[in-house]
């Protein structure tokens, strides 16, 4: 082979292989846009998706976020009984976190995916007050200016992190004064979780 081959070789080379590469990098992006992420420069910074700020950084008072799901039947100017309220959540392994740093609850069986496969559980599970306190979520969404005086609950299946979970809450009877007694489900699908009891007084 003579020396005046080498570049001629080398430019085939060359060309090729800016060929393969870029057909390489097409086929990344198709397969990113397929996905649903938009392709942007390495000069560009994304925006940042609303719905992937944690929660705490999206909450307004009195507000709802996108992936709550509410549902009252009544009057909305005030409690009668019969009126019912339901709130639906998905319930995260952040919340689960969250909920451990703020109350103290460490237990592994909410924490330890390895420790708590080891029990009757087979695995995490979320905190029983955590998921009992949709009911509170609930009863926030009544007309008036609900006060909590009483709450009465019974544990009846675990929940575990992922698990969509409504609190069902009905009034049953007023009690006079503001006060009414109120029956309180939280339910995964048709399954109750948690049966119980509450009495609130309305403002």
């Amino acid at each position: 082979m003579s020396s005046g081959s080498y570049p001629s070789l080398f430019g085939v080379w060359s060309r090729t292989s800016s060929m393969m590469f870029e057909s390489f990098m097409e086929a990344n992006r198709a397969a990113i846009a397929s996905m649903g992420v938009p392709a942007r420069g390495p000069e560009k910074e994304a925006e940042p998706d609303e719905r992937e700020l944690p929660a705490e950084d999206r909450i307004e008072p009195g507000e709802d976020l996108p992936e709550w799901d509410v549902e009252f039947h009544g009057d909305d100017d005030s409690l009668e009984v019969g009126d019912k309220i339901c709130f639906t959540k998905t319930l995260t392994e952040a919340d689960v976190d969250r909920f451990a740093a703020a109350s103290g609850d460490t237990n592994p069986i909410h924490l330890d995916e390895e420790w708590a496969s080891g029990t009757r559980f087979g695995g995490r599970i979320v905190h029983g007050i955590l998921a009992s306190g949709l009911i509170s979520a609930a009863l926030a969404r009544l007309p008036g200016s609900v006060i909590y005086l009483s709450q009465d609950v019974e544990f009846r299946a675990p929940v575990r992190l992922g698990d969509r979970v409504t609190a069902d809450v009905e009034a049953v009877e007023s009690l006079g004064g503001g006060r009414f007694r109120l029956r309180t489900l939280v339910k995964k699908g048709e399954d109750v979780v948690i049966d119980g009891e509450a009495v609130i007084l309305v403002d």
